[in-house]
């Protein structure tokens, strides 16, 4: 699954490291060599990015992150990457820390104004946080979190294709929170408005950071109680229940949450 591995530690004070892993990103890609994905030494940054900002450490290689403008080339020999495209092909625990130093530098290329009266934001030492000293607004790593529910009915669960799915594939029902609202409550407003069913019985799977762009999903199980599938057509294109007799989504590599639900609930 798409994480930071146990090796790994979270750093906030920028550190000076003579060989460190670069993670350079214009919007979500990420900018590596062509010819095998290594990230740029510094050597290759010059003019590239603004600051870089302290991401962690991998095991003993100090992991450091920055963006670039849209309309930058890459350097001789490398090219940006979406991050997505990247799944199976970089190191895994390589991967785990970029979805987290795309984060990091997301926040940092749009913090670097106050969102409120325009001035210049200055990072808060020993804290993850930009200050704007002219107001005192302060802004943190935006972090948006999202329900993830399957539903039980019997031997059958429910599936659905999400219209904004990339990957058109069906999965169990998701949503952001709404201003407000607790975790559970969100399961039950999102179940209903997008296939009308009531549930019960919430029972927590598991979480997982997900920066596109920068979810945290937080997975659940939860039982039918009643209702007829009726999908909201803006959210959903189809919604049907899956048992033991029926044709299952294909397996995919655990990078999210959302196989390891589907698949924890497969027939044998």
């Amino acid at each position: 699954m798409l994480q930071t591995p146990p090796f790994f530690t979270p750093l906030i004070n920028a550190q000076q490291h003579a060989d460190p892993l670069n993670f350079v990103f214009q919007g979500s890609a990420l900018l590596v060599r062509e010819d095998d994905l290594a990230l740029p030494a510094l050597a290759q940054l010059n003019g590239l990015g603004g600051d870089m900002h302290a991401v962690g450490l991998l095991g003993e290689r100090y992991c450091q992150a920055t963006w670039s403008e849209p309309d930058t080339p890459a350097p001789v020999g490398y090219a940006w990457r979406g991050l997505r495209s990247l799944f199976g092909a970089l190191d895994d625990g390589v991967m785990g820390v970029a979805a987290r130093a795309v984060q990091i530098a997301e926040w940092a290329r749009t913090h670097r104004y106050c969102g409120a009266c325009g001035q210049p934001m200055a990072l808060l030492a020993g804290e993850r946080c930009f200050k704007c000293a002219a107001c005192g607004m302060v802004a943190y790593p935006r972090i948006s979190p999202a329900m993830m529910v399957l539903i039980r009915k019997g031997d059958q669960v429910l599936l659905a294709m999400h219209t904004a799915s990339p990957s058109k594939r069906f999965t169990p029902l998701a949503g952001f929170l709404e201003a407000g609202e607790s975790i559970e409550e969100a399961v039950h407003r999102e179940v209903f408005e997008e296939v009308g069913l009531r549930v019960g019985n919430l029972q927590y799977f598991s979480s997982q950071s997900w920066p596109f762009p920068h979810s945290l999903m937080i997975a659940f199980t939860a039982d039918y109680l009643d209702g007829e599938i009726r999908v909201d057509e803006s959210e959903i294109s189809e919604a049907r229940w899956f048992g033991p007799g029926d044709e299952w989504p294909e397996k995919v590599p655990h990078i999210s949450v959302s196989s390891m639900l589907v698949d924890a609930h497969r027939p044998d």
